[in-house]
């Protein structure tokens, strides 16, 4: 029988309640505590789910945790991730992993020191869509990934969330938030990338919250780009363009499109689990894949409206503990974060430089997660 894991979450802003909510649907873990640096915060979360309410340094000293998820800020995931280690505990971080390349590798150090287990966000990609995209690449039905586009295009994050300064500042931005979806999808479906080049810009040097709440009606400054079109190299020799904006109302692309040697193949937004999947043959007939059996696949969110979404978050960690026990390859491993954001930086720095920058990081690819071995982590 799996062993059961001590879970803690650092950090209980919005994301927090999804983690809570859904580790329970793992037979690894068990969450038993939960931190902020707003007691407040943690005591209503606490108290929403059941679980202790604590200090940031009492959830560091807690004897009946393995592993702590860091749910705080960007800006503070390095020193928090570091905390974590420091402490003996396995770390499992929300993206962006951390903001640097410098950052990701002191951790990799201090966690090869210590023998304990770093991984990150996103997991998304271990849902039922994107590893039936994978089985649909990897079968060669459209031949060898040649190019392929993505666009992750919106009006903003003011719009919807009810304190969003931190998107527009340094580590956030459609890149470093949203980004980490797109980019660790592209990894596990085609491999790792090998040099990148960008332009970038920003529409508005300030934005209005709409969104309701108590910022409602004030101005963020933008310290970030948030408009960013850029080239993907693979080494597999694959081409990828890539466009991010948080300056655009409405479009038409499709999330993430690859173009096979044998035909192409349309995949869902990486945001979610689920998601239509559609296969092109080289005359460009189009047809819609019957989903497979797949566990994190099935819809468990949004039941009542039009598109139900599968919500499945804490799957990486599941598999990350499970890989202690069978000594495989975590699959949203340090190395894969690491890899991730090693091209986001390099996107960042390239529109800042107009460099075409060759990465100083690779990984392999993660494997495959069928539905059997998705069923396993289950209750």
């Amino acid at each position: 029988m799996a062993k059961t894991y001590g879970v803690g979450i650092m950090g209980a802003g919005n994301i927090s309640a999804a983690y809570l909510r859904l580790a329970p649907l793992f037979k690894n873990l068990e969450v038993r505590a939960v931190a902020d640096i707003v007691p407040a915060a943690a005591e209503k979360r606490a108290a929403e789910f059941n679980v202790r309410a604590q200090t940031p340094d009492e959830l560091l000293k807690n004897s009946e945790l393995d592993v702590i998820v860091n749910l705080t800020i960007p800006a503070t995931h390095y020193q928090v991730t570091t905390d974590i280690l420091s402490a003996g505990k396995h770390a499992y971080s929300e993206k962006p992993f951390v903001l640097s390349v410098e950052e990701g590798k002191a951790i990799k150090k201090q966690a090869d020191e210590r023998k304990l287990k770093v991984g990150s966000a996103p997991d998304t990609f271990l849902g039922g869509a994107h590893q039936q995209a994978r089985s649909i690449i990897d079968s060669g039905k459209i031949g060898r990934i040649a190019s392929g586009t993505m666009h992750i295009m919106s009006r903003g994050m003011e719009h919807w969330h009810p304190n969003p300064d931190f998107f527009f500042q340094v580590g956030g931005g459609p890149i470093l938030d949203m980004g980490p979806y797109y980019i660790t999808d592209l990894i596990s479906l085609i491999g790792p990338i090998k040099r990148v080049t960008a332009f970038t810009g920003m529409a508005r040097t300030e934005r209005e919250v709409t969104a309701e709440g108590p910022f409602k009606g004030t101005k963020v400054k933008v310290g970030t780009p948030t408009t960013i079109h850029a080239v993907l190299e693979f080494h597999n020799g694959a081409i990828v363009t890539l466009g991010a904006s948080w300056d655009v109302s409405s479009h038409g692309h499709h999330n993430i499109e690859l173009y096979g040697t044998e035909g192409s193949l349309y995949v869902p937004d990486p945001n979610f689990f689920n998601g239509d999947l559609v296969t092109t043959n080289r005359a460009g007939d189009k047809e819609k894949v019957t989903p497979w059996d797949h566990p994190l696949g099935v819809a468990n969110q949004d039941l009542d409206k039009p598109n139900p979404r599968a919500n499945y978050r804490n799957a990486g960690l599941a598999d990350m503990m499970d890989s202690i026990e069978t000594g495989k390859k975590a699959r949203c491993d340090i190395d894969v974060a690491l890899h991730a954001i090693d091209v986001m930086t390099s996107i960042l720095k390239a529109g800042e430089t107009g460099q075409v920058i060759t990465l100083s990081t690779t990984c392999d690819r993660p494997a495959a997660l069928g539905p059997d071995e998705a069923r396993a982590l289950l209750k």
